[in-house]
């Protein structure tokens, strides 16, 4: 088949041709971005996931549904090796920018930008191309405390919005990577901005452990935030994320073969675009067919292991590859960490540190008190079939 119309695209944060399965997600943050601009209260969103499910995809269709309500937004990936303080100015300067151009909101955007440029001194933001060019605010956002500065720029920022008529959307990727203090800051800020009734929103997506970490952060953000979880696709979502961009496509593809893929992939999202992407490849004519399954699953694998599940394996120093790889000669998974010490033949209290480290480096998480599993779908699968001696 033509591969130049092949319409699949494995990729981090590539969108699918069909994001099935996720309506429901995709409704209620419409609902909230839409209520928020009519001053009624709503909930924030925190994305829960592990590696390759489509939380970044639906963080960009948030982002897009925002900008058609007439949202700014401001997208932030959050590594490991940078403050939130660093993240968040580039992205409030070019927001306060954009609302410094809307006549009714000029005073309330220099106010903010003021609170911005306090905010930067602050905490040493290194600010390049996007220095402010107005004097800070004594007081304002100028404390040095991260809680109440963030509260206080994130209050002149919603402000500026409000009188513009618009809102703040501020999506963050990758939220497990925030520090609890950073985590708190934003809670404390958001519960905030919902007491005044000003049009900000945050949208977050992070690793299944962050429900836990926000309320570790600040007792109230249950009542903050929901917390969607985004899983492997049933059967039907499944099949439908294969068999829809194929027949738009006005191409045709055997149900058992639309079976076998779904199983072989478990129904996570990053999978089917592989595997149905390798299928449409290897396929001479349509309609694609089960016979194409082998050449097609090897291929598959081949790029999955020299791409998706090498990237992660390449952040592990030795000693938290034995670790991980004692996880995966226990089976699929959730694991006792008891029993990953037993395999080790080592002190649970010993791999502690380890363990730790892994967790910090997103390679697994607690799914439980007492409990381990790999972030990344059918990881196990990959270190039996490059790590483990049979």
């Amino acid at each position: 088949m033509d591969p130049v119309r092949n319409p699949f695209a494995p990729g981090a944060g590539s969108p699918p041709p069909e994001l099935a399965g996720r309506e429901e997600i995709i409704s209620a943050a419409d609902t909230a971005l839409q209520r928020i601009l009519l001053g009624r209260p709503a909930q924030s969103q925190m994305l829960l996931g592990l590696r390759g499910v489509g939380k970044t995809v639906l963080l960009n269709k948030i982002e897009q549904i925002a900008e058609e309500h007439g949202y700014l937004t401001s997208f932030i990936e959050a590594p490991e090796d940078r403050k939130l303080a660093n993240l968040l100015y580039p992205k409030v300067h070019q927001v306060l920018r954009k609302l410094s151009h809307i006549e009714a909101a000029k005073t309330a955007t220099h106010a903010a930008l003021r609170a911005l440029r306090s905010f930067a001194s602050a905490f040493k933001v290194s600010m390049g191309d996007f220095e402010v060019s107005v004097d800070p605010e004594p007081g304002v956002a100028d404390s040095g405390d991260l809680e109440y500065d963030i509260t206080e720029l994130f209050l002149k920022v919603g402000e500026a919005a409000k009188a513009a008529g618009r809102g703040w959307g501020l999506l963050i990727d990758e939220v497990q990577y925030l520090s609890s203090r950073e985590l708190g800051a934003l809670i404390v800020a958001i519960h905030r901005i919902n007491q005044k009734a000003l049009p900000v929103l945050l949208f977050g997506a992070g690793l299944p452990a962050i429900a836990a970490l926000s309320g570790d952060a600040k007792s109230y953000a249950e009542r903050l935030f929901i917390f969607p979880e985004v899983d492997a696709l049933t059967g039907d979502d499944a099949a439908n994320a294969l068999r829809q961009p194929i027949e738009e496509e006005g191409e045709e593809i055997a149900e058992n073969l639309l079976e076998e893929i779904v199983a072989l992939t478990k129904g996570y999202p990053y999978f089917l675009q592989e595997w149905g992407y390798q299928v449409w490849n290897v396929s001479e004519r349509s309609p694609i067919e089960l016979s194409c399954i082998k050449v097609a699953e090897r291929e598959a694998l081949r790029r999955l292991d020299e791409g998706f599940f090498k990237v992660r394996i390449d952040r592990l120093t030795p000693k938290e590859k034995e670790y991980v790889i004692a996880m995966a000669r226990l089976g699929s998974g959730p694991y006792r960490s008891s029993d990953v010490a037993e395999q080790l033949g080592e002190k649970l209290t010993t791999l502690g540190p380890r363990r730790a480290q892994i967790i910090a480096k997103g390679m697994i998480y607690s799914p439980a008190h007492g409990d381990i599993a790999f972030t990344v779908p059918m990881f196990h699968e990959y270190l039996k079939r490059h790590w483990m001696v049979t």
